[in-house]
C-alpha cells in the first residue's frame, strides 16, 4: 500500500471498544474459547520462547486480543491477582445453550441463568483463567421509566432478604 492511501483510523471489523485479556496459559484459553464461545482466532504472534504475545480472537460480531500475562511488564493475568475487579457482558441468542456450552469446556458459575429485572436473561461464570462472563439474553424492551420501577423493587427485595 502506498504512503499517500487514506488510513481509516479505526480498522475496518475493529469496534471503538476491544478488550485485551492477559491470561497464564494463552495456548489453553484459545482452546477454551473456542469451544467455550466459539472464538475463532487469528495469527498468534509469538514471542522467543514461543508463548502468544498477541493473538485476536473474534466471537461474534466483536474481537478480544489475547496474550500470554507479563508480571514483569505490568500486565499480570487475573489468577495472578487473586480475581479480576471487570468482566465482559456477551449477549448470544440462546443464553441457557451458550451458559451450558461454556460449562461444559471447563467454565464454573458465579451466578446462575435468571430473569433479570432490566429485561434480560442472563448468567455469569468465571472462566478457567480467572476471567468473569456475563452471558445474556435480552427477553423484554423496557422503557427507562420501567427499568427505574423494576431495579427499586428489586432493591426494596434486596433489603429485606428477599433477593
Amino acid at each position: 500500500m502506498s504512503k499517500s492511501a487514506k488510513v481509516n483510523p479505526i480498522p475496518d471489523g475493529y469496534h471503538t471498544i476491544t478488550p485485551g485479556l492477559m491470561v497464564h496459559g494463552a495456548d489453553a484459553a484459545i482452546d477454551f474459547y473456542r469451544r467455550a464461545f466459539g472464538a475463532e482466532a487469528g495469527p498468534a504472534v509469538r514471542g522467543p520462547d514461543g508463548k502468544v504475545m498477541h493473538v485476536e480472537l473474534t466471537i461474534g460480531d466483536s474481537r478480544i486480543m489475547l496474550g500470554e500475562e507479563m508480571p514483569d511488564m505490568g500486565y499480570p493475568g487475573p489468577k495472578r491477582l487473586g480475581g479480576t475487579p471487570c468482566g465482559l457482558y456477551v449477549y448470544v441468542k440462546d443464553v441457557d445453550q451458550s451458559f451450558e456450552r461454556a460449562l461444559k469446556a471447563g467454565a464454573t458459575v458465579r451466578q446462575p441463568i435468571q430473569d433479570q429485572f432490566w429485561g434480560d436473561r442472563e448468567g455469569s461464570l468465571t472462566d478457567p483463567f480467572g476471567h468473569v462472563w456475563s452471558l445474556a439474553t435480552r427477553k423484554e424492551n423496557l422503557s427507562p421509566e420501567e427499568t427505574q420501577r423494576r431495579g427499586e423493587e428489586w432493591m426494596r427485595k434486596l433489603a429485606a432478604g428477599q433477593g
